[in-house]
């Protein structure tokens, strides 16, 4: 899994296009860019993004009609959508969160203020893709530099254990499925068989030490869950 959440941007409008490709590169985000709502769609069939930026004023399908598409398909229903558009009236800002938009940002827009925007919108959506320090108990976790300590004592774990430690404490004592667990770390794009993630369960309890098996419980007929103690 990569460290940078993939922001799917869709504009039409060239000068816009490099603006939040420069912004979001820096932030640090993976950015790829389409002109159109039939080019956002092949990419979302290829690889479902993190989050999507759209522009409602679009040659061919309108960002509405987009909307109201991912909303309607089981795959893309959750999908975090924020829609970047000119039209600010009330009624269009209403009309876009009525039809399923997380959020509403109109141009001009400022690039840190639609950054943090972003980081809400996933820290609700994905919490595991915000970027924030995740700390439960003695164990903490961060995700930008990668370190991973319990009582301040680091802990190595393999890029994959960490990413799939991250995802678990980022959404504790929720019961998690094998398919959850393999497409937050490969995405729903690439096909593994769903025992792998017992492989990676298991190097990850030990990892954490004598810890780890009453953290990561395993829930059965289901998956695994991080367990978060009061």
């Amino acid at each position: 899994m990569s460290s940078r959440p993939r922001v799917l941007v869709v504009e039409d409008e060239i000068a816009i296009q490099e603006l939040l490709r420069y912004s979001l590169e820096q932030a640090p985000f993976e950015v790829v860019v389409v002109s159109s709502a039939e080019q956002a769609l092949s990419e979302i069939r290829s690889e479902l993004p993190s989050l999507v930026l759209l522009d409602l004023m679009l040659p061919g399908m309108s960002g509405i009609n987009l909307v109201r598409h991912l909303r309607s398909q089981e795959r893309t229903r959750e999908l975090p959508i924020i829609m970047v558009t000119a039209r600010a009236d009330e009624a269009d800002r209403i009309g876009g969160l009525n039809i399923g938009a997380d959020d509403y940002v109109t141009k001009p827009f400022s690039p840190r203020e639609l950054i943090a925007r972003m980081r809400a919108v996933l820290r609700r959506r994905s919490p595991h893709l915000a970027g924030d320090v995740v700390e439960v108990g003695a164990l903490r976790l961060d995700p930008q530099a990668r370190t991973v300590s319990c009582n301040q004592q680091a802990i190595n774990l393999a890029p994959t254990e960490f990413d799939l430690l991250h995802y678990l404490m980022s959404h504790p004592n929720r019961a998690l499925t094998r398919d959850q667990l393999l497409n937050a770390l490969r995405g729903d794009h690439v096909f593994l068989e769903d025992r792998t993630i017992d492989v990676y369960i298991r190097r990850l309890r030990a990892g954490l030490g004598t810890a780890g098996e009453a953290m990561i419980a395993t829930v059965r007929g289901v998956g695994y869950k991080f367990v978060r103690t009061p």
